[in-house]
């Protein structure tokens, strides 16, 4: 991953869904149950997918534990699996980063953080004051490797100048990223992760379930949508009706791969920029997650992935 010695899978788990519906941001998803999330964890890691990514806010903490639970009882070796987690930097400052960290390796119980991430770039504190503790912190084995979310091409700038004058570099950042939502292309924090080195971690990678094609088969699945999800302009009947060409066409080459349409979506994610590009596709059920690690047993060709991006792109959707 990036210039780091992280050797990942290209796609990861994202478990925001773990958050057993604690908290604001824990309330999106419904509560999964232990045996759940256990399968889901175990048939990841059957098929392939040996990193999980999770969050201190995703239910304070809950969705830490409930990684950790799942990972104890699948018998995985810390020598085989990665622990991505981030730290919520919203009204607080770079001085709570070496203060919370004992809570969280605490919730992780036992499985080190590979790459500790600042989840978003609002705080009381620049992102080289943050990057200065993320480094105290690597220096003392505390956590392995400095990631971002959702920052700019210059605040990206700014976290990896700053790790550079202690002789590390940034990893990572995690931004919304999809054949439905290409905005990094065209706002420099592509261009610039390529030009440093850094890798790309694309959540949403299915543009929250729009990209299997579920919707456009049957468009009143949408009137049973829960959350922020059924306001989107995507799953209204226009925005449907806009993207119905690629779905079409996910669907063709799903067929011709023995695939699904998330599959192929998550397929041209992880190929269509090199190496460059990670994906952290959730799973609520544990099929979601058999539907993941199927997304990596194939390759797309080059002309399908121009095809692909070239609809998306007649889609009209950022």
């Amino acid at each position: 991953m990036g210039g780091s010695d992280l050797e990942l899978s290209p796609l990861g788990l994202g478990c925001w869904q773990f958050s057993k519906g604690s908290g604001m941001v824990g309330k999106f998803w419904p509560v999964l149950s232990d045996a759940d999330i256990a399968s889901i964890v175990r048939i990841s890691l059957a098929g392939g997918i040996n990193w999980f990514d999770t969050a201190e806010v995703y239910g304070g903490g809950r969705s830490e534990e409930a990684l950790a639970d799942a990972l104890n009882g699948s018998g995985a070796s810390p020598a085989d699996v990665r622990v991505a987690t981030k730290w919520w930097p919203a009204l607080r400052t770079a001085g709570s980063i070496p203060r919370t960290i004992d809570e969280r390796l605490r919730r992780l119980k036992g499985w080190r953080i590979d790459l500790y991430q600042v989840h978003q770039p609002y705080s009381f504190s620049s992102a080289t004051a943050e990057m200065n503790e993320m480094a105290k912190l690597a220096k003392a084995g505390r956590i392995r490797h400095v990631g971002v979310s959702n920052f700019s091409a210059a605040k990206m700038r700014e976290a990896d100048k700053a790790l550079r004058a202690h002789g590390l570099r940034l990893t990572s950042n995690q931004v919304k990223y999809s054949l439905l939502d290409r905005r990094i292309e065209r706002n420099g924090i592509l261009e610039t992760a390529k030009e440093l080195g850094i890798a790309i971690i694309a959540y949403s990678p299915l543009e929250q379930g729009l990209l299997s094609g579920k919707f456009h088969r049957n468009p009143d699945l949408v009137k049973g949508l829960k959350g922020p999800r059924r306001f989107s302009a995507g799953f209204k009947p226009a925005g449907l009706q806009r993207t119905q060409p690629l779905i079409e066409r996910l669907e063709d080459l799903a067929a011709k791969y023995a695939a699904s349409p998330s599959q192929v979506a998550l397929n041209w994610l992880i190929h269509a920029n090199g190496d460059t590009v990670f994906a952290i596709p959730g799973a609520s059920k544990p099929h979601h997650a058999e539907e993941n690690v199927r997304a990596m047993t194939f390759a797309l060709g080059a002309d399908e992935l121009r095809e692909l991006a070239e609809l998306s792109e007649l889609c009209g959707k950022r």
